[in-house]
């Protein structure tokens, strides 16, 4: 999620550090005198990503699914986001931009149905990018129409 938010309401660009994009699991330390010229973790574990076993391919799936995201509806070449709601009790930011409006619970134990979410025009919105989807490792609990 805090993905998702740094590239949804940042400037007109975002950064990302190569194999950020999995969760990789160590530190990238090339060989010098201080670790006596290990090579040990000179390397970057691309093969965690595609283990099917492992959970590292639902972060590597989401990354993907938020920069075709962003290439379909264009994010980071829009103006810039405009905040309808913070709550600092529920852990909930709504914000919108290039036409979409992003929604985020980041308390750690709720989940909330029903929620009254503020929009600037009103209509039927639809879930284009989920967190909780079945194919990002989540439990589908959320419905596509809204």
């Amino acid at each position: 999620m805090s993905r998702l938010f740094t590239h949804a309401f940042a400037g007109q660009g975002f950064l990302n550090f190569i194999g950020n994009e999995f969760g990789h699991p160590d530190w990238v330390e090339l060989p010098s005198p201080s670790n006596n010229d290990n090579y040990q973790f000179a390397r970057r574990q691309f093969h965690l990503a595609d283990n099917q076993q492992m959970r590292y391919k639902y972060l590597n799936r989401f990354d993907r699914a938020i920069n075709k995201t962003e290439e379909r509806f264009g994010w980071l070449k829009s103006n810039q986001a405009v905040v309808t709601r913070t709550h600092k009790g529920d852990k909930v930011m709504v914000f919108e931009r290039a036409g979409l409006v992003f929604v985020f619970n980041f308390h750690p134990t709720k989940s909330y149905s029903d929620y009254k979410i503020p929009v600037r025009q009103c209509g039927s919105y639809k879930i284009m990018l989920d967190t909780d989807d079945n194919c990002f490792g989540g439990h589908s609990r959320n419905q596509a129409n809204v």
